[in-house]
C-alpha cells in the first residue's frame, strides 16, 4: 500500500497510452452485491476471491479486457497481492508478462499514505498499522523474491518512476535506428523546400517542422499554392502526424489561422511547451533596425529568440507555447511523441527553414538569419539526436537568390555574381515578366535578387550538412524546355552536365528534380 502503483499505472497511461485493469473496481463487481467503498471490506473480500479462485480471478478478468484489445496494447494490472495472482497470469500470457515490485521504506509509506486518508470517495484505515494488519497484505513483500524488477520508489521521484518502468517494459526507441530524413536549403533561402517537402510528405508518419514564421515555404495546389509559414509543408498532402519543436518561434495568430485552414485536429499537432512566443513589440523593432539595414523579413523571429535567450533578464516578459490559452489544446511534450515514433519503428520527417548561407554561424555575418539553418541546428532544434539521421537531403536551386537589397546604401547581403533576371530570361528561353511575377519572397513580399550559382558556398553547405542527397530545383531556369521532361534523359544536355557536376562537388547524387512548380514536376531518381 502507498509504494506508488496509482502513480506509476497514470504515467504508463499519459505517455505510453497503457489500458489500466483496476483490482479495486474488480472487486467491486465481482461481488454482485454492494460493497462500502472502505478499505478493510476490499482487502477482506479480495481474500475470499483468492480462496474461491486460486487467486485466478484477475486472470480471468484480465483475458476479458486483452479480448478487446490489438496486439501492440500494453495492459497494466494495477496490483498484485499474492503469488497465486501473479502464477495464474504467467501461465494465461507466458513469456509477454513482466511482473513490477514496487517498495519503500516504511516511514515514507505511511506519509503516503496519509495524503491517501485524506482523498474523499474511499474510506482508508486510521493508521497505515491497520493497513498491515491484514494477513495478504503483511505477505506481499515476499513478491519482490519472485518479481522481474524491483523499484525502490523514495528513491525517486513519480517521472523516474516511470523512466525506469519503461525501461524494463523496453517501451522506449533504440537510439540506433536510423528513422528520420532531415530536408535543409543550401543557399539563402527560396530552394523550394516546400515544394520538395510536400512531395516527399506521404512517405512518413510525422512531420516535423522547426524555425518561425519568417520562411514561407509555398506548396502547389489549384487554383493557387499554400503558403505554410509554421506547419510542416506536407500538411495538407498527407495525414501524418505533426510536430512543431521546441526550438521553433511561432506567431500565435499566423499560426491559429494555419491551423484552421488546414483543419488541423488537436489529435494531429503537438507544439511543444518551450516553443517561444513572438509579441507585437518584436515586429515593430525589428521594423524600425533590421529590415531597413539587412533586408529582414521583420516578422519578430530574432527579437523573440534574444528575449528568449536572455531569459528575462532584460526585463521583457517571456512567453512561450505553454502559457497561451488558445494554444492549450495542441501543447504536448514533444520528446514522447518522438519517443512513441521512435519504439514504433515510424519514419520520420525534419523540415528545415531558409538556407545554410543564412545561418547564424555559418553564413555572412550580420546578413543572417537569427538561427542555425543547418542540419545540425535544426535537429536540435528539433529534439532528435544526430543518431537517428537516415538521409539527409540539402535543396538547391540552379540560380540563388537574395531578397532585394533595402537601398543602394544598404544589402540584404553578399552573392559572388549579381545578374539580373533579363539575363536569365536570355539565357533560358522563359519570359523576363514570368520570371519576375514568379520571384517574389513568399514572406516578405518583397523582389528577390539573383546571382550565378555559387559553387563555393555549395561546397561549404556539403561539409556542413553532409547531405545523402541532393534536391536540384528550378532546372527550368537552366532551359524552359525542361519543364516538359518526365525522365532524367529528356533534360537538356547543359542541364544533365551541371547536374553531373553537383554530384562530383557534392560526393551525393541528385536524387530529386524539380522542372517546374506542379503536381507532377519532380524527377525522383532516389534509391531509397
Amino acid at each position: 500500500m502507498s509504494a506508488g502503483k496509482s502513480t506509476l499505472s497514470k504515467g504508463l497511461v499519459e505517455r505510453f497510452g497503457a489500458h489500466v485493469l483496476k483490482t479495486k473496481e474488480l472487486i467491486a463487481t465481482a461481488a454482485g452485491t454492494k460493497i462500502e467503498p472502505e478499505r478493510g471490506a476490499h482487502q477482506n473480500y479480495g481474500d475470499l476471491l483468492d480462496r474461491r479462485t486460486n487467486g485466478e480471478w484477475v486472470s480471468r478478468s484480465l483475458t476479458r479486457v486483452v479480448e478487446g484489445l490489438d496486439n501492440k496494447a500494453i495492459v497494466v494490472v494495477d496490483s498484485v497481492r499474492t503469488s497465486e495472482q501473479v502464477r495464474a497470469i504467467r501461465k494465461a500470457y507466458g513469456p509477454i508478462v513482466f511482473h513490477m515490485h514496487l517498495e519503500a521504506e516504511v516511514n515514507v509509506l505511511k506519509e503516503r499514505y496519509k495524503r491517501k486518508q485524506r482523498l474523499k470517495g474511499f474510506r482508508e484505515f486510521k493508521s497505515y498499522a491497520e493497513v498491515s494488519s491484514n494477513k495478504t497484505e503483511n505477505r506481499i513483500g515476499l513478491l519482490a523474491s519472485v518479481a522481474d524488477a524491483v523499484i525502490k520508489t523514495d528513491r525517486c521521484v513519480a517521472h523516474d518512476v516511470v523512466i525506469r518502468a519503461a525501461a524494463h517494459l523496453r517501451l522506449f526507441g533504440r537510439e540506433h535506428l536510423r528513422l528520420v530524413d532531415v530536408l535543409i536549403g543550401g543557399e539563402y533561402g527560396s530552394e523550394g523546400k516546400g515544394h520538395i517537402s510536400a512531395y516527399l510528405a506521404p512517405e512518413y508518419d510525422l512531420l516535423v517542422r522547426v524555425g518561425g514564421p519568417n520562411a514561407g515555404h509555398k506548396v502547389y495546389e489549384d487554383p493557387k499554392p499554400y503558403i505554410h509559414h509554421q506547419l510542416p509543408s506536407g500538411t495538407r498532402r498527407s495525414n501524418a502526424q505533426l510536430m512543431i519543436g521546441p526550438g521553433a518561434v511561432l506567431d500565435v495568430g499566423d499560426l491559429l489561422k494555419e491551423i484552421a485552414d488546414c483543419k488541423v485536429s488537436q489529435q494531429r499537432l503537438c507544439i511543444d511547451p518551450h516553443a517561444m512566443v513572438i509579441n507585437a513589440r518584436d515586429i515593430k523593432y525589428e521594423g524600425k533596425t533590421l529590415v531597413g539595414s539587412i533586408g529582414s523579413t521583420g516578422r519578430g523571429v530574432g527579437a523573440a529568440t534574444a528575449r528568449k535567450v536572455m531569459r528575462g533578464a532584460d526585463g521583457r516578459q517571456v512567453r512561450l507555447a505553454k502559457d497561451i490559452p488558445e494554444l492549450k489544446p495542441f501543447v504536448g511534450e514533444s520528446r514522447w511523441v518522438l519517443e512513441k515514433a521512435f519504439r514504433e519503428g515510424e519514419k520520420i520527417f525534419v523540415e528545415g527553414t531558409q538556407g545554410t548561407g543564412l545561418s547564424l554561424h555559418h553564413g555572412s555575418y550580420p546578413h543572417v538569419t537569427s538561427r542555425d539553418t543547418a542540419v545540425a541546428g535544426c535537429l536540435s532544434e528539433a529534439g532528435i539526436a544526430p543518431s537517428h539521421i537516415r538521409r539527409v537531403i540539402m535543396v538547391c536551386r540552379t540560380y540563388p537568390i537574395r531578397v532585394k537589397s533595402p537601398s543602394k546604401k544598404r544589402t540584404s547581403g553578399p552573392m559572388s555574381q549579381d545578374l539580373n533576371w533579363r539575363t536569365i530570361a536570355k539565357r533560358s528561353g522563359n519570359e523576363e515578366r514570368k520570371l519576375r511575377q514568379i520571384e517574389i519572397g513568399s514572406t516578405s513580399g518583397r523582389r528577390r535578387r539573383v546571382g550565378e550559382f555559387e559553387w563555393d558556398l555549395f561546397r561549404r553547405a556539403v561539409m556542413l550538412n553532409g547531405p545523402t542527397d541532393i534536391a536540384l530545383t528550378f532546372a527550368d531556369y537552366i532551359h524552359a524546355s525542361n519543364t516538359h521532361a518526365r525522365r532524367f534523359e529528356q533534360l537538356t544536355d547543359e542541364t544533365i552536365q551541371f547536374i553531373e557536376e553537383l554530384e562530383r562537388v557534392a560526393s551525393a547524387p541528385v536524387s530529386l528534380i524539380s522542372t517546374r512548380f506542379d503536381h507532377r514536376s519532380i524527377i525522383d531518381r532516389r534509391s531509397w
